[in-house]
This record gives C-alpha cells, sequence and structure tokens, in this order.
C-alpha cells in the first residue's frame, strides 16, 4: 500500500498531526496561549509565526524544518515540534540530537557576522511528544545547561529544551497541561483552551485550499519516498554485482596458488582480475 493511501484523510486530522498543527499554530493569539499553557508563565505579544520554516546555510548542508517558529515582543525566540512515533522507535527519532540541531540553526539565523553574542536571545525547543520520549514516566522533562561540579551554577545561556509527555497519567501537571495532553491523546475537549484549539481544526478541515496544499505535500512524500527506493535498490544491486565479482576473483585466485604454489595471494588476484576482466 502505497504512503499516499495509508496518510490520513484530510478531514481526519487532529491537533497532533503536523499538518494541522502548523495551521491551527497560524493564529497568533492562540498559539501563544497554547505556549503559555506549555510553558506556564506568560508570553508576551507573538510578532512573528512562521510555519514549516526552512534552514539551510549551505547548498549541500542538512536543512531542517521547523513546524512553529515564533518571537515575541521581547525577542524570545520559540519553536515548537509536534512528535509522533508514526511507527519508529523512540530512539530512531534522535530528539537530543535534533534538539542541539535546531538550537544551533536558529542561533546562527538570528546573528550577523561580527554582531556581539550578546544580541542572542532567548531561546526555547519546545518537543510535545505523543510518547514518553525519555521513558522515566514524567509529564514534563526540562532542560537547562549547569555546572556539574556546582548544580546551582546556572550557565545563563538563555536556551531551555524542554520534552512534553502527553501520555503521562500522573496527577501532578497543572490542569491546564493536563487537559491539553488529553486532547492531544484522545480528542477530547474539556477545557477553553483546547474547545478553542477543536474549534480551529473543524474551521481548518474546511478549507479547500489547505485541503489541496496537504494532497499536493503526501503526493510529493511519496514521489521522495519512491525516488528513495529505486536508488536503494540500484545501490543494493550494485553491491550485490561487486561482490559477485569479488567471490570469484577470490575463488579463481586461490585455486591459482593451488596449481602453483609459487604464487602469493596478491600476484594470483592480479592474474584472476585480468582472467576475468
Amino acid at each position: 500500500m502505497s504512503e499516499l493511501r495509508k496518510a490520513k484523510k484530510y478531514e481526519d486530522l487532529r491537533f497532533q498531526d503536523d499538518f494541522m498543527f502548523g495551521k491551527v499554530m497560524e493564529d497568533m493569539d492562540l498559539c501563544r496561549e497554547v505556549l503559555e499553557c506549555l510553558l506556564q508563565h506568560p508570553v508576551s505579544e507573538l510578532k512573528i509565526v512562521q510555519t514549516q520554516r526552512e534552514f539551510c546555510f549551505t547548498s549541500d548542508g542538512k536543512p531542517i524544518r521547523l513546524d512553529v517558529y515564533n518571537e515575541d515582543s521581547n525577542n524570545v525566540i520559540y519553536d515548537t515540534e509536534m512528535e509522533n512515533l508514526n511507527h519508529k522507535s523512540v530512539e530512531s527519532h534522535e530528539l537530543p540530537k535534533r534538539s542541539r540541531f535546531y538550537q544551533g540553526m536558529i542561533d546562527i539565523d538570528y546573528i550577523d557576522k561580527g554582531d556581539a553574542y550578546s544580541l542572542l536571545p532567548d531561546s526555547n525547543i519546545l518537543f510535545i511528544c505523543t510518547f514518553d520520549p525519555f521513558g522515566d514516566n514524567k509529564g514534563v522533562y526540562t532542560f537547562r545547561e549547569k555546572c556539574e561540579e556546582k548544580p546551582e551554577l546556572g550557565l545563563n545561556d538563555g536556551t531551555t529544551k524542554i520534552f512534553y509527555n502527553c501520555t503521562y497519567q500522573g496527577e501532578d501537571l497543572p490542569e491546564e497541561l493536563e487537559k491539553l495532553y488529553k486532547y492531544i491523546e484522545t480528542g477530547k475537549s474539556d477545557s477553553a483552551l483546547t474547545k478553542r484549539i477543536d474549534k480551529a481544526v473543524v474551521k481548518c478541515r474546511k478549507n479547500e485550499i489547505w485541503r489541496t496544499q496537504y494532497m499536493k505535500e503526501l503526493a510529493l512524500m511519496q514521489e521522495k519516498r519512491q525516488e528513495g527506493i529505486e536508488i536503494g535498490e540500484k545501490r543494493g544491486l550494485k553491491k550485490g554485482i561487486e561482490k559477485g565479482v569479488n567471490d570469484s576473483i577470490e575463488k579463481l585466485a586461490i585455486h591459482l596458488v593451488s596449481q602453483n604454489d609459487s604464487l602469493t595471494m596478491d600476484e594470483a588476484r592480479n592474474m584472476a582480475k585480468a582472467i576475468l576482466k
């Protein structure tokens, strides 16, 4: 079955699905409310909301796409990522190294050559996970730089990385965050915020332009996937042929040495290569 056929229908998309998550978060006010719920503190008025923002600083460098990139009026950066397992292992998502890479790309993008490092803004990398990203049964995992020899000494470099475990069942979460987790997990809205999100999801499902965009993206993904399969098959075929030739050379070389014990294996291999050309 093709990736296109296995993918969700547009009208079945939920907030936890990347495409719908991005479209809902384009609403600046709603986006800020979600950020405030996740961070559990007020967020200044957003001046930038960019979904699927791409970073690539060299022609052959690894590009990244950030799900939802925000900057508020105090020049604080927020990158919010929605993470689903999608039949992969937790380890294959490489969240710790990805958070490091995303942080570096954001910093490089923000500061110009010759600018003072003091101009780097505070930044928050937020991963909303529909699984436990570290398997330690915590509702929230927050990471900031600290000194190992003196834990109370923070590096104060302005960076924060937070991973949210939406499967968490404990009772120590703030009520709004607990209800947001429940909505992401089940689609059931029972708070003012989740009802606003759900209303936005219903509205997005009726947007025919976005439906077309979603279908085009699925078709492109299928095309890229097929290209990857074909490249893999060609590489596999090439490796198979090379292995067959090398095996034949080795067998012939062993036979030549057995017939003439004055030959070294290297000499026999060279003779075998010439014979099999």
